[in-house]
């Protein structure tokens, strides 16, 4: 008897230790959470608080004015200011619905059937994200004005072009601008979504439809997301508001912040103010995915999931699916394309001075000096460098949003992310002027202004949020008994986590990865306000040329920039598919069973 305690001695049990977070924790443990937290207050709170607090303190960075003073929030809400503000809501709700749908439309499409050449509409949706609003718009204005490409090819396009630049347009553009956010955040979790509950509907002798309504309530976390970024994006874009809305004379309210600080003198408190509108906004989507999404579990993938097999779709409903991808891609890709290339391809263009003729010489002006080359090379660094960092801290930060014991940090996280989303990148920009610009930093040894350092950290601030929610749908789904599980087994955290959940999450990320770099590469805002001397910017490059009346040099540089960066896209998938192990292909749905 006395053998079997000497025997549990010198064979004892040593389980794993396994550290699970308090109910109600956000998740921030140890040094990596206190990183994070300086980062959110460096890049996000504290530049957003300064230039916020203008609209009740105007004195604050203007010692002539009063310190104290309301009048700010009295001109946002009265007048033009007001009316922008409906008018960018009733946008914003419009366009964020159509991307939604069409990125639900074109997922299940992509994803579940059977059709040939669907993997070039993930290449379309890359295309599109490369393509800022005003290029979007300027070239449907070079096909539909007057003395367009219609006109003089003897059509006339005047019932159109009435049509287009108006309310409707401004809805057209924003929600194919706002297209490929849905369609990446749905994808990518529609590619998580295993079989068994399909199969278990039709056993119980449910139609496909019913199988489908079983389905995509599970895709609520990712539709959800998309829906607020989209609308956000749209609270916030610039460029549709400063052409096309604009020169239809529908005012938005990111156009009404411009002229307060285009306004001589400049006018941030009444900016301010606007800015506190356009981030109370963004409660609207942060309320309806918490109302819809409250006490519910979407976590679906375990060790046990099989993957959903491919509808195979034959005869004319075949043929309608490929006419609706083909009319997507053609208003959304096709017209402003063939507007920047006819654009590009032109002489002479903006000059009233001789005929316009087709030719090369545009493309050869721009690659025979460095108007493209310097710009190109930094541009794409600092994408690089802005992608790689985003990935990191917005993998960080999803999973504590993505939880769904979420404490009140969470929520108010939650509601930062957002709402810097919301926030116009030119006031961003401004804010980082107004905080790194101060005399008390320089005096610690703070010097970022004027420095591609802060533009950066502007870049990160901008692409952090919108990333983060995008990512919040695929972690939603992992179970937490996965890494668990690993842990059980010995695995440290670390390896835990590139054991069980990177695999599941290495095509969102790569999705994610892309998406950042995309964005990046041609932002504008942030890069005219910060860029730094001697290092400019390609968004920079461009709109200097045209600024100076050369649009036939500044659409070439354009087009030549889309064409590298979707090579970049092109490669980066391409060695996931050569590199990857084929479980991860798998998991990320780019690859059947």
């Amino acid at each position: 008897m006395s053998a079997q305690p000497d025997l549990l001695e010198r064979t004892p049990l040593r389980p794993a230790r396994i550290d699970v977070p308090a109910r109600g924790r956000t998740g921030r443990r140890g040094p990596w959470g206190a990183i994070v937290a300086s980062l959110l207050a460096a890049v996000l709170i504290l530049p957003v608080l300064l230039f916020l607090l203008q609209a009740f303190m105007p004195g604050l960075f203007a010692p002539s004015g009063p310190l104290f003073s309301i009048s700010p929030i009295r001109y946002a809400l009265q007048g033009d200011s007001l009316r922008g503000m409906v008018d960018s809501l009733l946008v914003s709700v419009a366009s964020a619905a159509i991307a939604s749908a069409l990125g639900l439309v074109s997922a299940w499409i992509t994803r579940r059937t059977n059709l040939r050449g669907v993997r070039l509409w993930s290449v379309s949706m890359w295309f599109l994200l490369l393509v800022p609003t005003y290029l979007t718009t300027e070239g449907w204005q070079r096909l539909l004005e007057p003395a367009g490409v219609l006109a003089r090819s003897g059509l006339n396009p005047g019932p159109v072009y009435h049509l287009f630049f108006g309310p409707l347009g401004v809805v057209f553009v924003l929600g194919m601008s706002g297209l490929p956010f849905a369609y990446l955040a749905v994808s990518a979790t529609l590619a998580n979504v295993g079989a068994e509950l399909e199969d278990a509907a039709r056993v119980h002798s449910a139609s496909r439809l019913d199988s489908l309504r079983v389905v995509v309530p599970l895709l609520a976390p990712a539709l959800l997301s998309a829906f607020a970024i989209v609308f956000a994006e749209s609270m916030s874009d610039f460029g549709v508001a400063y052409t096309l809305a604009a020169n239809a004379h529908f005012p938005i309210a990111t156009y009404s912040l411009y002229t307060s600080i285009d306004a001589l003198p400049v006018n941030f408190p009444n900016a301010a103010a606007i800015g506190w509108l356009l981030v109370a906004s963004a409660l609207v989507p942060v309320y309806l995915q918490r109302r819809l999404t409250k006490s519910k579990s979407y976590a679906i993938v375990s060790g046990r999931r099989r993957f959903a097999r491919r509808t195979e779709v034959t005869g004319a409903s075949r043929w309608i699916l490929y006419a609706v991808l083909g009319t997507v891609f053609v208003l959304a890709i096709g017209v402003p394309v063939l507007g920047l290339v006819s654009a590009s391809l032109t002489s002479g263009l903006g000059s009233q001075i001789g005929a316009a003729t087709l030719t090369l010489s545009n493309y050869r002006r721009v690659l025979s000096t460095t108007l493209l080359g310097s710009p190109l090379h930094y541009s794409a660094w600092m994408s690089l460098a802005t992608a790689t960092a985003t990935i990191a801290f917005g993998a960080y930060l999803a999973r504590i949003l993505a939880r769904r014991d979420q404490g009140a940090a969470a929520r108010a996280l939650d509601l930062l992310l957002i709402g810097s989303v919301a926030l116009p990148g030119i006031v961003l920009g401004a804010g980082y002027i107004f905080t790194y610009n101060q005399p008390f930093l320089s005096d610690v040894g703070i010097n970022l202004y004027g420095t591609s350092k802060l533009l950066f950290l502007g870049y990160l601030a901008s692409a952090l949020p919108a990333t983060s929610r995008i990512l919040v749908g695929p972690l939603a789904q992992v179970q937490s008994n996965m890494t668990l599980a690993a842990r059980v087994h010995g695995a440290t955290p670390m390896r835990a986590w590139m054991q069980a959940v990177l695999p599941i999450l290495s095509r969102a990320l790569l999705s994610a990865w892309l998406l950042t770099f995309a964005k990046t590469l041609l932002e504008l805002p942030l890069s005219q306000l910060l860029y730094a001397p001697g290092s400019l910017p390609l968004s920079v490059a461009i709109n200097k040329l045209t600024a100076g009346y050369d649009y036939g040099g500044g659409t070439a540089m354009s087009v030549i920039a889309l064409t590298a960066a979707l090579a970049v896209i092109g490669v980066a998938n391409g060695l996931y598919r050569l590199l990857a192990p084929r479980g991860w292909q798998k998991m990320g749905g780019m690859i059947d069973d």
